[in-house]
């Protein structure tokens, strides 16, 4: 009886959540599903003309900006995520050896999270601005001359590497919070031990900290991939709509899976395109998917829970 109740009483409590999981999360999933399967669509209409099993999908890969797309986002995802949790690591474990001043480094370092990213992206495109941009200046004092990192008809690498810089950037702050959290929750025996054998500080790093912070490390690192696959607000800060440097042909573009989604729904209204978004976003949904199984089957063998 009692367990019973206890059911009743637990689903009471979940079913806010669940009611707004089903509209906002699981409806227009399976919706997605759905559209991908209709046989050209008419958005206007909310008609079809039957159903088709790889149509959609098909001229989703043989689009040329396919082809870009995936090979921003694989450049975006690998090369940003890797060196933002790094780097957030250490940034995280120096902050946690200052004893004062500890709160106020943590407030900067977390600034970049509650701001917005659109308004961080125009920043940076400042800062990259070829004539008057702050790293220009500084490699003018070394004597190197301006770069056209974001300008008119800039290069598809000097556009890239502006963008890393921002994603990179902008992915430290949560991460160091939650890295920060796990490294105060580590039992002080375990460094007390190891100051007292004499053990180096990098050994105390690479044996003590990275294993006792692996399942942190695990966390941060499978939804920094999400996250990174995800990539597309970081670029329209930093280039607008064109989600490319001025001047630049579509080869250049700085387009992702999710650019390719909004650039089917932004023609919405022609036939085929809603199914056809919603194949691009089926195909990023089963990449990320098959990439955080990956990851997981990795985990069971690093992560020490």
């Amino acid at each position: 009886m009692l367990e019973k109740q206890s059911n009743l009483k637990a689903l009471f409590y979940l079913a806010p959540a669940m009611v707004l999981l089903s509209v906002f999360t699981f409806y227009p999933l399976f919706n997605a599903f759905f559209l991908a399967f209709l046989k050209d669509y008419e958005f206007l209409l909310r008609s079809a003309r039957g159903y088709t099993l790889f149509g959609n999908f098909k001229n989703v890969i043989t689009d040329p900006d396919f082809v870009i797309a995936m090979k921003n986002t694989s450049v975006i995802t690998f090369v940003s995520v890797p060196i933002s949790v790094m780097v957030a690591l250490l940034i995280s474990v120096a902050l946690n050896s200052v004893k004062k001043l500890q709160g106020a480094f943590q407030t900067i370092f977390f600034l970049p999270y509650v701001t917005n990213a659109i308004a961080i992206g125009m920043a940076f495109a400042f800062i990259f601005h070829a004539d008057y941009g702050l790293l220009n200046t500084i490699l003018g004092w070394f004597g190197i001359n301006p770069i056209n990192w974001v300008g008119l008809n800039a290069s598809w690498n000097n556009a890239m590497f502006a963008l890393l810089v921002y994603t990179v950037w902008g992915g430290l702050a949560f991460k160091i919070m939650v890295f920060l959290s796990g490294l105060q929750s580590i039992d002080k025996q375990y460094y007390d031990a190891a100051r007292v054998d004499a053990t180096p500080r990098r050994r105390v790093l690479t044996k003590i900290t990275i294993p006792l912070l692996s399942p942190m490390i695990f966390y941060i690192t499978v939804t920094s991939f999400i996250g990174a696959f995800k990539a597309y607000r970081t670029i329209v800060g930093m280039f607008g709509e064109t989600l490319r440097p001025p001047g630049t042909l579509s080869k250049d573009s700085l387009i992702t899976i999710v650019g390719l989604v909004y650039d089917a729904l932004a023609h919405a209204d022609a036939t085929g395109k809603m199914s056809e978004a919603a194949a691009a976003s089926i195909i990023l949904f089963s990449i990320t998917m098959i990439f955080t199984l990956v990851q997981m089957q990795i985990s069971k063998r690093r992560v020490h829970f």
